[in-house]
């Protein structure tokens, strides 16, 4: 079973052509979780549109406590075997749930998998052929801590992590970076080179492919990430 979990936030522009290409390779017995934090435009419109019609959506009013606390509460809905994190304005391409499911059942060591993407503008014209490449996306945990690569666009992850990451400490910078620093610390990480999401960049996503964070604040949140890591007992001081 496949759970595909948004965290939506008015997301009405793009919202249908996502959940479109997603519900296309979801099977019967799969479900999308939803959880909405408190939109004001038409997006719960949709949603309850689509719930009305496929009983594979199941929507839950989000904790009302920005896109992190978001994602945290739908992933802890989720019933599914293998979880697919998404953002409310891509667009799956097909056969990406069934390239990745796949992966995860020729690597049953491998918790977590990071799919490549292509980043398009919000017309969907390409701006770059392969986020890997643009992103020089690569794994290793102190690579990633000076400078992260992790997408939650292109994450997926087995149900049994959720015990990992789970809760995510607060002050983190995004729940995509914690995910994968954590899998990075159990050599339990794959990168995917199939390029099975549109990346939408517009006018206001939640979330950036490089930050415009001062240097100062950069460091404040590597000191965050590598204190959280330590008092999960992640990460040893000696």
């Amino acid at each position: 079973m496949i759970s595909v979990c948004i965290a939506t936030y008015n997301g009405e522009k793009f919202l249908e052509e996502q959940l479109d290409s997603i519900l296309s390779q979801l099977s019967s017995c799969d479900e999308l979780i939803i959880s909405d934090d408190g939109s004001k435009d038409m997006t719960l419109a949709i949603i309850k549109r689509y719930a009305a019609q496929d009983q594979r959506v199941r929507i839950f009013q989000g904790p009302g406590r920005g896109v992190i606390a978001n994602f945290e509460f739908a992933i802890m809905q989720s019933q599914g075997d293998f979880i697919f994190l998404a953002d409310q304005d891509d667009i799956w391409l097909p056969e990406k749930t069934k390239t990745i499911v796949s992966f995860f059942h020729l690597h049953p060591k491998i918790d977590l998998v990071i799919s490549d993407l292509v980043i398009v503008d919000e017309k969907l014209n390409i701006i770059e052929e392969s986020y890997f490449e643009y992103r020089n996306v690569k794994l290793g945990l102190f690579h990633n801590i000076m400078k992260n690569k992790y997408i939650g666009a292109g994450m997926a992850f087995r149900a049994e992590f959720k015990n990992e990451i789970l809760p995510i400490p607060p002050k983190i910078p995004m729940h995509d970076m914690w995910f994968g620093l954590i899998a990075e610390t159990k050599n339990k990480s794959a990168l995917i080179p199939q390029k099975l999401t549109l990346y939408r960049r517009h006018g206001s996503n939640a979330s950036e492919i490089n930050t415009k964070a001062s240097r100062s604040q950069q460091l404040k949140w590597r000191a965050t990430l590598i204190m959280a890591l330590v008092r999960r007992k992640i990460l040893k001081v000696k």
